[in-house]
């Protein structure tokens, strides 16, 4: 499942959706807001690019780390501190197949995905430049 949402997930019945019975690990990542001199972080996407370049990822993923499933969850609109942005949810067989899949489907979600963040602080607001050069 790709999803681009305004509203937080719920991540448990995200990870019990990706158990299979033949799954020996489920891997996660949850990214957060935090608080480095911040109010809060609107971020925005342009949907009808981003979400066909997740699915992409998703299926890079899935054949490259033999992957059984993958959901990505990606927030958008006014966040705070301690809101959830991204849930990455991916199951295999083993774990290094599982992390190995979950770090690839992070990098490659920063590198080539059209969402941004603006920084909101009390002297204004600043947009953020991306972590990683488009590769």
């Amino acid at each position: 499942m790709i999803t681009i949402t305004r509203d937080d997930v719920d991540i448990a019945a995200e990870i019990e959706a990706a158990k299979r019975d033949t799954t020996g690990a489920v891997v996660t990542f949850l990214g957060t807001v935090r608080d480095d001199g911040i109010e809060a972080l609107e971020i925005e996407a342009y949907e009808d690019a981003s979400l066909p370049e997740m699915q992409r990822i998703e299926q890079e993923a899935i054949v490259k780390f033999n992957l059984q499933s993958v959901n990505i969850i990606h927030r958008v609109g006014s966040l705070r501190i301690r809101d959830n942005i991204l849930l990455i949810v991916v199951s295999g067989g083993h774990r290094q197949e599982a992390f190995a899949g979950c770090e690839y489907i992070l990098e490659r979600i920063k590198q080539s995905v059209p969402i941004w963040k603006k920084e909101v602080r009390k002297d204004g607001s600043i947009w953020v430049e991306e972590e990683h050069p488009q590769e």
